[in-house]
């Protein structure tokens, strides 16, 4: 299958706060808040949603094509993704823009307080996604990951107009989006990605209920953190997929981006929607054991063993021959 994945490239400024953000809210002052956090860690990693998710998916052995806008600084970054299997050919290069910078505060509980700055980010609408799938022999499923809105926007179109698959995942930028935008983001999609959070935002600003979105998609994915992974589709048995276990956490960021690498490489495969849901959330759980979106080690053995643990002997032994590759 191949797979296109658009949205962000970006850096991640990653800090840890060593308490709660809770503990420093007044219930009564929320009108007014002016806080500062004392972080004890500052991590600096590549990242972006459609870098992380490519990446993922170059690990597990495909070529994506990588989609997005990125800056002057990113010679370093490209050499990067394209030594692991990344396509760069289509990243829009800014002659003056910096590449797009997240940073993020994470929590003793895991919880998140971010910013994003586009920079070259918002130059993305001017890519041709219809010239970057002719120059390839044309695409069987484009991810649409956050992005400018207006790239974002255009790269659905386009795909819509040439026939290919699409996969929604608006997730961050769902808050900068209105109605008319995330039902066009949305509609008609083959596949949704959300997260619990994300899927309540997309009802308010779609104005649909679950079933009216249902109705309008594929498949929906909902990740739901340790509870897992949730696949709807309508008139169908939701089907839910228990998330890996994993020893350690050590850095939520990125996570989501590693569930997806897993599941859509997993559809690449022919695999049923479970199986490749079971993949994602095994990818996942190594990430979540690692500081940065990248920064983490895929083994073949390692990757088996967390899926035999959660899953099963006989899952384990039927997804071993796509795994046995990887180093």
């Amino acid at each position: 299958m191949r797979i296109a994945v658009t949205g962000s490239i970006a850096t991640d400024h990653l800090m840890s706060f060593p308490g709660r953000f809770t503990d420093q809210l007044i219930a009564d002052r929320l009108e007014q808040v002016s806080l500062s956090f004392l972080v004890d860690r500052l991590d600096v990693r590549r990242g972006g949603v459609a870098a992380n998710i490519a990446l993922g998916l170059a690990r597990l052995g495909l070529t994506p094509r990588l989609i997005g806008a990125a800056g002057i600084d990113f010679a370093e970054y490209g050499a990067w993704l394209r030594a692991a299997g990344v396509d760069t050919d289509a990243v829009r290069i800014s002659e003056t823009l910096h590449t797009a910078r997240f940073v993020c505060t994470t929590d003793e509980a895991q919880n998140q307080i971010a910013t994003f700055y586009a920079g070259a980010m918002a130059d993305a609408a001017k890519i041709d996604l219809a010239a970057a799938a002719a120059r390839c022999g044309g695409f069987d499923l484009v991810l649409v990951g956050a992005d400018a809105p207006e790239a974002m926007l255009r790269h659905t179109e386009t795909a819509r107009r040439t026939g290919t698959r699409v996969a929604a995942d608006p997730s961050q930028q769902l808050a900068r989006l209105d109605d008319t935008q995330a039902r066009h983001l949305v509609d008609r999609a083959h596949l949704l990605f959300t997260n619990e959070y994300e899927s309540a935002l997309l009802r308010e600003r779609t104005g649909w209920s679950e079933r009216d979105i249902l109705q309008r998609v594929g498949t929906w994915i909902t990740t739901r953190g340790a509870d897992g992974v949730s696949l709807a589709r309508c008139g169908q048995p939701r089907l839910d997929v228990p998330a890996v276990r994993t020893a350690k956490t050590a850095d939520p960021t990125g996570v989501g981006d590693a569930f997806r690498s897993g599941f859509l490489a997993g559809l690449s495969w022919d695999w049923s929607g479970e199986r490749a849901a079971q993949l994602g959330c095994a990818l996942a759980s190594i990430v979540l054991e690692a500081v940065g979106t990248q920064e983490y080690k895929l083994l073949a053995a390692d990757l088996t063993d967390r899926v035999e643990r959660t899953y099963g002997h006989e899952v384990a032994r039927e997804m071993e021959p796509r795994l046995a590759g990887l180093s």
